[in-house]
């Protein structure tokens, strides 16, 4: 049984410090002896097996970094319906009016994004 604090927390600084060892072990393992022999090929960028066409340093659309934020904070809201599930019967009618309300501004958000056009991809911008 540990007995200060050093010993509760041994075992776990012993595990993060070989698991650096390791890590670095490999990577210096790794560029010393693989083979590096550059080609032209290798030097392309991937696009998930088809060959590149024109430049790859043009910019994005920003209607995709919008989606992309959109998906990401309505998927956060749809995770706090998991606790909200647990616990819905201890609530009783409290909850499920608390919930109701919660969905009710994601939707009125939802709404107000369709149709302020962030989702519509067919305008010009």
């Amino acid at each position: 049984m540990p007995t200060s604090y050093l010993d509760r927390y041994l075992p776990i600084l012993i595990h993060a410090g070989l698991a650096l060892v390791v890590g670095a072990a490999m990577l210096t393992l790794s560029s010393l002896l693989g083979l590096h022999k550059p080609s032209r090929e290798k030097g392309m960028p991937y696009e998930s097996g088809v060959t590149p066409v024109g430049d790859t340093k043009h910019p994005m659309n920003v209607k995709f970094y919008l989606v992309a934020m959109l998906f990401i904070l309505f998927d956060v809201e749809a995770v706090f319906l998991y606790p909200w599930v647990v616990v819905f019967r201890d609530l009783k009618m409290f909850g499920y009016w608390e919930m109701v309300l919660y969905m009710a501004f994601i939707v009125a958000g939802f709404f107000y994004i369709w149709k302020s056009g962030v989702l519509d991809w067919s305008k010009n911008e």
